[in-house]
């Protein structure tokens, strides 16, 4: 990998910070799984657009891990950064940590998953990442 590949992968990482409020979570009072996932990819299509400056849309997302629940009232930071390169497609990792609102305890990695974006040009064809 390039260095001009490092820093451009360097400078589209992306963090995002939310508040879990009620309205996001379930009958347990933690966070929809499907919320969480369209928080996940919105951080991950926003790292990969930073990185390709091109149009780009999600064609999957791999293995995403739920490890600890995500209560109410909880700070959140999703962590996006690209991870592989292909021709016309593009893998993102994305990490969600939680933290207490109102306590100083440390951040705890709570989900993790990996998205892929293929890149579209006007005609919305595939088209070369670099």
């Amino acid at each position: 990998m390039t260095r001009e590949v490092e820093d451009k992968i360097e400078r589209s990482r992306t963090n995002i910070f939310k508040v879990v409020f009620p309205n996001t979570t379930n009958h347990y009072d933690t966070l929809f799984g499907g919320t969480a996932m369209n928080m996940m990819d919105e951080a991950a299509f926003i790292a990969a657009t930073r990185f390709s400056r091109k149009k780009v849309v999600t064609v999957s997302s791999d293995k995403i891990d739920f490890k600890e629940p995500i209560p109410a009232g909880t700070i959140v930071e999703l962590v996006a950064e690209v991870i592989a390169i292909g021709n016309t497609s593009l893998r993102v990792r994305v990490d969600l940590f939680q933290e207490e609102m109102y306590n100083d305890t440390p951040q705890k990695r709570s989900i993790s998953g990996i998205f892929t974006f293929v890149a579209l040009d006007n005609d919305n064809k595939k088209t070369r990442i670099l």
